[in-house]
């Protein structure tokens, strides 16, 4: 590939009518064993797998009013982005940045983050929180509190 991949935030249309019933007949459709792109001149090209699911995907969320944001994982965000995506504050992303929870760089006095260690983080929180709450369960199964709310009177 000889171009440059950048960040681009793709918006909805203004009449979105046409992507709509793009989207239905994506979604309608049986996933073919091999999805075809033709170009204009009627040449055609076989679409992985992973590239079909990811365009039903943005076809999806356009046709709902969302905006998307394709961005190359090696792509430097600010500290308010990346606080932003993780849907925290600007200084609790500092102080996890401080504490070292997410690698970063400096750039003179300011702090940059790679999109990918964001993703990273997001996902391994994710993780262990999803750990904590079935163990959470786990716990609450062994001690039978699930019996006790089920055979406790009705509050009201």
């Amino acid at each position: 590939m000889s171009s440059t991949l950048r960040e681009r935030t793709v918006l909805p249309p203004e009449n979105p009518a046409d992507l709509v019933r793009f989207a239905r007949g994506l979604a309608e459709a049986q996933a073919p064993a091999r999805a075809k792109l033709v170009g204009p001149d009627g040449s055609q090209l076989d679409i992985p797998a992973e590239l079909y699911e990811l365009l039903r995907d943005v076809v999806g969320a356009l046709s709902q009013g969302m905006a998307i944001s394709i961005a190359p994982h090696n792509t430097m965000l600010t500290t308010q982005e990346a606080a932003d995506l993780l849907n925290i504050s600007r200084p609790t992303l500092v102080r996890l940045l401080t504490d070292g929870e997410i690698p970063h760089s400096l750039r003179g006095r300011h702090r940059r983050v790679l999109l990918r260690d964001i993703l990273d983080y997001s996902e391994r929180t994710r993780t262990e929180r999803r750990r904590a709450l079935d163990q959470m369960a786990a716990d609450a199964e062994d001690d039978d509190l699930y019996q006790i709310t089920l055979d406790s009177p009705p509050s009201r």
